[in-house]
């Protein structure tokens, strides 16, 4: 790997944790993996297009993935192996940092109880 491709997939990684709602989308997916994007919405009280636009940072620094199950598409925190060897490394830290902020551990203790069945109420 060259120093651009680095310094690159770094300036991504850190961007990418440089918004409120994206540090608190990574701290929901520590409390509580394979969360969708209805969830969130529900848990961060923002629009859904806001929701997906994050996600999608997210996921194209090497921060979070996602699988599809049936209608859902579940997010969750990358997988080690991930592209950005600086992803997983900032996870790492985040693991343990902010846990006693207010609003995170508000969060945390919410999305113990969000359901996208009765967000969605798919039918």
């Amino acid at each position: 790997m060259n120093m651009n491709g680095d310094l690159k997939k770094f300036t991504k990684v850190m961007k990418a944790l440089s918004d409120p709602n994206r540090v608190k989308i990574v701290k929901l997916l520590q409390h509580k993996s394979n969360l969708c994007v209805c969830e969130l919405r529900s848990l961060l009280g923002i629009a859904q297009p806001t929701v997906s636009k994050h996600l999608k940072t997210l996921e194209e620094a090497g921060l979070v993935e996602y699988s599809k199950d049936g209608l859902w598409v579940n997010y969750s925190l990358a997988s080690p192996g991930s592209f950005s060897p600086y992803a997983p490394e900032m996870l790492q830290q985040l693991a343990a940092w902010l846990e006693n902020d207010p609003e995170i551990a508000a969060l945390a203790i919410k999305a113990r109880f969000v359901s996208r069945e009765q967000i969605c109420r798919k039918y």
